[in-house]
């Protein structure tokens, strides 16, 4: 009986000893410390880099038999999810943190999924308590707003990780309307036959909905086109983002032998310099006259205006309930629900990061088809194998409307793109309702250009 007591109280013992080192161990950082160190030092107790690093800091035991192997993939699948390196330095710093990272920690941290539970039960210090998560959070929604708020969506939906898209964006009308006429100018082609809209048509969502571009001489691509509409907002261009702005984008095309096939900027400049109206236009406006640069800064300028605001959701988001459905509603919290909108975030929905295509599976290997150098994606620029199949997500106004989707078009609609995107970037396999939702809340992300809403033709059949 006495060993019994002595037993029970022993226990108790080690439970309160337990109990105060957790506690101990899991204070909120001193409201002294400004807002971006008390985060800091709570994702310093929390281990984040433990994981979500190219360097990660492994613990001792990281180096035994079998536990070792489990710490080290673990790390690995971290730091494919999300590299929290370069938020660190930007709480250290005092800079922006990137949208896509706060929408990422947001989700992980509303869910309780980060830090994982095998991960806190030997780190006491990493649990996130609720004084913790309380912290994080007010700090992710005063950082939305200060950085990425544009003043647009009504109070309810202002710390929402979408936002509406802008009206317009400042432009010189003067360079628009020589870049309105070079974006439809076949000229930049060498055979005279192909221009930017030839793959970006205005009347078609922004794209040319076929699987591959067809270029000077009947040539096809290896990559969907992505849409133009809107691209202002991206932060880079193309999908392995191989072009930092606009214009890059713009220069690259004319000169490449599948697309417009010319062999040079002097090629296209000769054929401008015949048009003595067109020159005499050009050089009102570019004194300087034809080169690389101001021609694609003209395109590059025309192409700020391509927005397409007022979507439905767009009308939602500033107030108006009554502008979606209530299956588009429980479209939109599926989409939260399932981690999109931890990619696809901002006014673009998207455009704001590289995200490996096959988070859970091998995409590829199910695809069937034999990889592609477009398959490599990033890793075509910068040859570190972690990019490799890492993409700019894309953008996902008037996405109804750009079918075939992803980067090699394999996908002919929206249902089966949605259905492999939970499967493959979420885990998750969605309900014929769910599904149906999800699109139904897509469709209402098609906006207006010229106070116009976008349509676009059928599709024609996907080429093979």
């Amino acid at each position: 009986m006495k060993n019994g007591i002595k037993l029970v109280l022993a226990l108790l013992l080690v439970a309160v000893v337990m109990t105060v080192v957790y506690r101990l161990s899991n204070h909120v950082p001193s409201a002294e410390l400004s807002a971006q160190m008390q985060v800091k030092t709570i994702m310093d107790d929390g281990g984040c880099l433990s994981c979500h690093s190219e360097t990660p800091k492994l613990p001792f035991y990281a180096n035994f038999p079998v536990v070792g192997d489990l710490v080290k993939s673990d790390a690995e699948i971290g730091y494919k999810h999300c590299d929290l390196s370069p938020m660190y330095a930007t709480l250290e710093n005092g800079t922006q943190v990137d949208e896509v990272t706060l929408a990422k920690m947001e989700k992980a941290i509303a869910d309780g999924t980060m830090p994982m539970a095998k991960y806190y039960m030997v780190h006491w210090g990493s649990s996130i308590t609720s004084p913790k998560q309380a912290v994080l959070l007010d700090w992710i929604k005063a950082q939305r707003a200060a950085c990425f708020g544009n003043g647009m969506a009504a109070a309810a939906w202002a710390n929402e990780p979408v936002q509406p898209i802008v009206d317009s964006l400042p432009v010189d009308p003067r360079k628009v309307a020589l870049g309105e006429m070079l974006y439809n100018d076949p000229r930049l082609s060498a055979d005279n036959t192909v221009a930017c809209a030839s793959c970006h048509g205005l009347q078609t969502g922004g794209v040319d909905n076929k699987r591959y571009s067809e270029g000077v001489g009947g040539q096809f691509g290896g990559v969907n086109a992505p849409t133009v509409f809107n691209a202002a907002f991206n932060f880079v261009q193309f999908w392995d983002g191989r072009a930092a702005t606009l214009a890059d984008q713009a220069g690259g095309p004319p000169l490449n032998p599948v697309e417009m096939a010319s062999t040079s900027w002097d090629q296209i400049i000769a054929k401008l310099k015949a048009d003595k109206a067109f020159t005499a236009a050009f050089t009102a406006v570019y004194p300087e006259g034809y080169s690389d640069k101001t021609l694609t800064g003209a395109i590059a300028e025309y192409e700020k205006t391509l927005l397409t605001p007022d979507s439905r959701f767009d009308l939602y988001l500033k107030g108006d309930s009554t502008a979606l459905s209530t299956d588009e509603m429980q479209g939109y919290a599926l989409f939260k629900e399932n981690r999109c909108a931890t990619c696809h975030v901002g006014t673009l929905l998207g455009g704001q990061s590289y995200e490996p295509m096959g988070l859970y599976g091998d995409y590829f290997a199910d695809r069937g088809d034999s990889l592609t150098e477009e398959d490599n994606g990033r890793f075509k620029q910068t040859k570190q194998e972690r990019d490799r199949h890492r993409f700019k997500v894309p953008g996902l106004r008037n996405v109804a409307l750009t079918a075939p989707y992803y980067h090699d078009g394999t996908r002919e609609t929206l249902n089966e793109a949605v259905a492999d995107m939970a499967r493959y970037q979420s885990n998750v396999t969605l309900s014929e309702i769910q599904l149906d939702n999800l699109t139904a809340f897509l469709g209402t992300l098609t906006g207006k250009f010229k106070g116009e809403t976008l349509t676009t033709a059928p599709a024609p059949a996907a080429q093979n």
